[in-house]
């Protein structure tokens, strides 16, 4: 198995770590992926911001190569999983690697949801990145508020090296409640990158085009 990445910063670069002899080739700036050296491996793990997604989207839908993108801050084409299904490709696009995120998924649910009896409740999100994050909100404060599907203001804070926060609040005129999510180390975006990337290859039962990586766990935790 080899599987290639496109992105070596600060989460790819730990991607390329992990893999070891899995790896395929690391692509960046000065090592540009092309159709045929991409599919030379079984699968691509890209992590490069938004606004360099253009730059490669193309090559990596031409060379039908499963992909695992971990890219935030683009808006994707409309029309992209018809383009990647044409290609007989697999694609799983997260705002967020973490496998435990999914765990955050299911009792945002769950709050939302049982907030119906709460008199008047207010929503905050709040996250917190590393001053190089060009994007804000964070991709996956804007999952959060997706997954809530409640109104909630969000807010943004850039500080230091930080890998990532999350927090819910819910308050009403009598009560506060808080979900917190923090990332200790940029490996556990690069662990969930890699499973995604070898459930593209070994599990046959996934179906061409795009899923995102909730829908990939939930169909990977019913299958077991």
């Amino acid at each position: 198995m080899k599987i290639s990445v496109i992105g070596t910063g600060k989460t790819g670069g730990r991607v390329v770590e992990l893999l070891g002899n899995d790896l395929g080739e690391a692509f960046d700036e000065g090592n540009p992926p092309t159709v045929e050296k991409l599919k030379k491996s079984d699968a691509v793990i890209i992590f490069v911001p938004g606004d360099a997604v253009p730059e490669v989207i193309d090559t990596v839908i031409e060379s039908g190569v499963p992909a695992a993108w971990g890219s935030t801050g683009y808006d994707w084409p409309e029309d992209l999983d018809s383009k990647v299904k044409a290609h007989h490709s697999k694609w799983v696009i997260a705002s967020n690697f973490s496998l435990g995120m999914n765990l955050i998924r299911k009792s945002i649910e769950v709050i939302s949801a049982g907030s119906e009896i709460l008199i008047d409740p207010e929503f905050h999100i709040h996250e917190v990145h590393h001053i190089h994050k060009k994007d804000a909100p964070s991709g996956t404060a804007l999952s959060w508020k997706e997954w809530l599907n409640r109104e909630a203001e969000v807010t943004s804070a850039r500080e230091g090296d930080v890998k990532g926060i999350h927090e819910l609040t819910l308050k009403t005129a009598t009560e506060e409640i808080t979900l917190k999510h923090k990332a200790l180390d940029r490996s556990l975006f690069a662990e969930g990158a890699i499973w995604a990337a070898k459930q593209l290859i070994n599990n046959s039962s996934i179906e061409t085009g795009i899923c995102t990586f909730g829908q990939l766990f939930d169909q990977v935790m019913e299958e077991q």
